[in-house]
């Protein structure tokens, strides 16, 4: 099932019973929607994606790990309250609360810290502003494009001084961002889906300023991913609302971006792949080298590099 396929299901009906109001949240694997039945009662439904709906293996484990939940004792766990099949085959499970959905969620859950973080220490009350970059708008991510923590108001405002324009793109960041590499040859690691949307208006603006002799600087590993997925083999960005599993490695041509803005990543990650293919790994041996020998910060809460690789000749 694509992002826009999951949009379009707001709105209709399942089973005759409940009434899809809207869109929670994705995953790789399903997309959580907020619903009502039919006798007034708010919902939340967890939709198997269709794709995965027709493996009767990953249709078992979609079920059972939903009612293994159900002994997790916590005054505000949701509890599965059913199973179903959607009208195209969508295996379904139900959620009920004396309270809103979003209400409960909300309660219940954690500042998704990366791991590297939550193993030395409980998220904090700082945390909450911390770990969001000033651009976030939608509810979906659960994971800041950490690059963007950088940003303030008066970065931005000497960044207008100087006439260089910016854009935003929408972002679901997801866990699979702090997956290490485990497979000791690339071709058998399967790369996390993340999902994104670039507007028709956005993409036409990103064109005009290469067009124009601009450069194109993304802000994050997952805004490149998002821009790279986007662009026609002659570098054009067009519309895209989806999910982007693309997996850059050494050897990769670039299509959509002239630079990128990014945090010190851990090795063996497909972040410092990605930066090698950009850059070369010599040059990013050398760096991270650099960093080190500096006392500079990795990883999320870290210091930024400015990559600009040399022009292909």
């Amino acid at each position: 099932m694509t992002a826009t396929e999951a949009e379009a299901r707001v709105g209709t009906w399942i089973r005759e019973k409940y009434r899809i109001d809207r869109v929670l949240g994705e995953g790789g694997m399903a997309i959580v929607y907020a619903a009502t039945h039919k006798n007034k009662k708010r919902f939340a439904i967890k939709m198997l994606r269709r794709a995965m709906s027709g493996h009767d293996e990953t249709r078992a484990r979609f079920v059972r790990e939903g009612y293994v939940a159900n002994t997790v004792a916590h005054p505000a766990a949701v509890a599965v309250l059913d199973e179903d099949v959607a009208e195209d085959g969508s295996a379904l499970l139900h959620f009920h609360g004396d309270e809103p959905v979003e209400l409960l969620l909300e309660r219940a859950g954690r500042m998704p810290l990366p791991p590297y973080i939550a193993s030395k220490r409980p998220a904090d009350a700082e945390d909450r502003a911390d770990y969001q970059t000033m651009f976030a708008r939608e509810e979906g991510a659960v994971a800041a494009p950490t690059a963007a923590l950088h940003f303030t108001p008066e970065l931005l405002e000497a960044l207008d001084e100087r006439g260089i324009g910016r854009e935003t793109l929408t972002l679901h960041v997801g866990a699979g961002t702090f997956l290490p590499v485990k497979a000791d040859d690339t071709s058998e690691h399967k790369m996390h889906a993340e999902w994104g949307r670039i507007d028709a208006a956005t993409a036409a603006r990103l064109n005009a300023a290469r067009a124009s002799g601009g450069r194109l600087i993304a802000v994050g590993t997952t805004s490149l991913r998002l821009l790279e997925s986007a662009a026609g083999d002659d570098g054009t960005i067009h519309t895209f609302e989806g999910d982007t599993a693309i997996f850059i490695t050494p050897g990769y041509r670039f299509k959509a971006i002239d630079g990128l803005v990014t945090n010190f990543h851990l090795p063996r990650s497909t972040l410092f792949m990605l930066v090698s293919a950009l850059m070369g790994l010599d040059v990013m041996k050398a760096a991270y080298g650099h960093a080190i020998d500096a006392g500079y910060r990795f990883y999320s809460y870290g210091d930024a590099s400015l990559l600009l690789p040399k022009p292909a000749e």
